[in-house]
């Protein structure tokens, strides 16, 4: 697959087109919610060798389908243990390398200047909240655990009329940010990063779906000892200190 190919394909991609002698470049295909953690684990990798992390972000369901499709990428890294799962059932993934690596926990989120008091999910229900963002709910990890959820608490029947589904967690966070919505569903990583919106209901842990970020190398990659070297180095203390700082849970 050429690099014209590729950059036009992924959007997200940046391609580093002049690399130093001996360098290489791995590709790591991520759920977005990672976006803001991975961009500052990958710097202090590229300070610490030669070699080059290009990012390419989105919605896991979409990730899994490029690499099934045969896009190029050396590292999967999933917001939930089903796309992974398929990935590893048809051989597109180093079962051998697969770990879960992080958690999350999901939040209902308003904009900063909301009047509205949410003490519960069940508040989803009151007239004046019209609508509330929601990633995919068929196919994007967030939404998958948000229904799942709602599902439990049973308040999905009542309030799936509100739900306006969009393309991943970020846009989910981006329609709070706009309001576009009253209120929506996205990761405690996610709210964190934003200085537009607040948590008003932070969904327990012990309560909610259990989130797993699995991460695994590429069976189709061609720069496997590279993967391997950074899949570690996403291991590594220094790593996970930086997870931390964006409020993942890192698993031991």
């Amino acid at each position: 697959m050429n690099r014209a190919w590729a950059a036009l394909l992924f959007g997200s991609l940046t391609f580093a087109w002049i690399l130093p002698a001996g360098a290489e470049e791995i590709i790591v295909s991520a759920a977005a919610s990672l976006t803001d953690a991975l961009k500052e684990i990958a710097k202090s990798y590229e300070s610490k060798t030669r070699n080059k992390v290009t990012l390419n972000f989105g919605g896991s369901a979409a990730l899994a389908r490029q690499i099934v499709e045969g896009a190029p990428a050396d590292i999967f890294f999933s917001a939930d243990a089903e796309k992974m799962d398929m990935l590893e059932k048809t051989g597109r993934i180093d079962s051998a390398t697969r770990r879960d690596l992080l958690s999350n926990q999901l939040v209902l989120i308003v904009a900063l200047d909301s009047k509205l008091t949410i003490r519960s999910p069940r508040d989803l229900l009151r007239p004046e909240i019209k609508r509330a963002a929601v990633a995919e709910p068929s196919s994007v990890p967030a939404g998958i655990y948000t229904k799942k959820y709602l599902e439990a608490e049973g308040l999905w029947h009542g309030v799936r009329d509100k739900i306006v589904p969009v393309l991943d967690v970020r846009a989910a966070l981006a329609a709070v940010e706009s309001g576009n919505v009253e209120a929506g569903f996205v990761y405690k990583t996610d709210a964190a990063i934003s200085k537009k919106v607040k948590v008003a209901y932070e969904v327990p842990i012990d309560k909610g779906p259990k989130i797993a970020y699995p991460v695994a190398i590429v069976e189709a990659s061609r720069k496997k000892p590279r993967a391997r070297e950074f899949l570690q180095f996403l291991a590594d203390p220094a790593a996970s200190r930086l997870f931390q700082k964006f409020g993942f849970i890192v698993l031991p």
